[in-house]
């Protein structure tokens, strides 16, 4: 016996969550594909016009873009395989029996970082790396080391911004891929470790096939967040010392906020967005060729 769900029904639990879908997504998205195709500057109003797609090829022929563009290409080029060396330490050592108390404490713990919002990483990290009263320069201070200028220091600045996004995000990894040795099947990891005492072997032919899907999940949102890392960056350098962390979100905002340029703020949104959707299209399929 068949029961068919009634299609008011159906309407009326779907109904609110594709409206709310609608009007927190979808609206701003084609309202800012919109916006990309005309001239439109805040200090200007009365000459905005539309310009077809002379924002986009502006945006993609200004030096400006592609080397906030490398900036953060570089930000995810140091940071993500670090974050995935340390989390995937992290989610082995907690995959291991025993030690059930202190493991649940060590999972509570990995939440504190990603529960902090970027904004208030930022300031943590301006006032910790402050050159005269910052903590990090007083411990070096204990062993000899003179003053290091974090802040005011182009490559020191932008260390700090890789250090700090690692420390904040190294636990999500950590938690997403000790979800993905849980799918591991308990019997064929016992039996792999009966069989060879290398933890590297278990780890390649065993554990490894089934955190596929975790690394992929990892890399597209690493991926995402790390395109849009705006908050972080910005409390803790404003994008400075000259333009040393004027990542892609951040170089947007001051186009966009600081410039009043919303027509070219907005094109360089689509291009951003475009950017990350090829990205995980990419990381699926090269990820996924194996197991399908």
């Amino acid at each position: 016996m068949s029961f068919r769900v009634p299609r008011r029904t159906i309407a009326a639990f779907l109904g609110p969550a594709v409206a709310a879908l609608a009007i927190v997504g979808i609206a701003p998205l084609l309202y800012a594909v919109w916006k990309s195709l005309h001239y439109f500057n805040l200090t200007k109003i009365a000459q905005q016009r539309f310009v077809g797609l002379e924002n986009y090829g502006a945006v993609l022929t200004d030096p400006v873009f592609w080397q906030a563009m490398g900036r953060t290409a570089l930000l995810f080029i140091i940071a993500v395989p670090i974050q995935i060396a340390l989390g995937l330490l992290i989610a082995l050592v907690l995959h291991r029996p025993g030690l059930t108390f202190w493991k649940t404490l060590a999972r509570l713990s990995l939440v504190l970082p990603m529960a902090t919002t970027y904004a208030v990483v930022g300031l943590l990290a301006q006032v910790m790396l402050n050159q005269k009263y910052g903590v990090i320069n007083q411990m070096l201070g204990w062993i000899g080391v003179d003053a290091i200028n974090f802040i005011g220091d182009p490559t020191n600045a932008f260390i700090g911004v890789v250090i700090w996004d690692i420390w904040q995000w190294t636990p999500f990894v950590a938690l997403v891929l000790l979800a993905g040795l849980s799918t591991v099947p308990p019997e064929i990891e016992e039996a792999a470790k009966l069989e060879t005492k290398s933890n590297w072997t278990v780890l390649r032919h065993v554990q490894l096939p089934f955190l596929i899907p975790s690394l992929v999940a990892v890399l597209i949102l690493r991926t995402a967040d790390t395109l849009k890392l705006f908050d972080m960056p910005f409390t803790m350098t404003r994008g400075g010392p000259g333009s040393a962390t004027e990542f892609i979100a951040v170089l947007i905002e001051r186009v966009g906020n600081r410039q009043f340029d919303i027509g070219m703020a907005a094109a360089q949104s689509i291009i951003m967005l475009a950017i990350t959707i090829v990205l995980a299209r990419l990381y699926i399929r090269l990820f996924y060729r194996e197991v399908r």
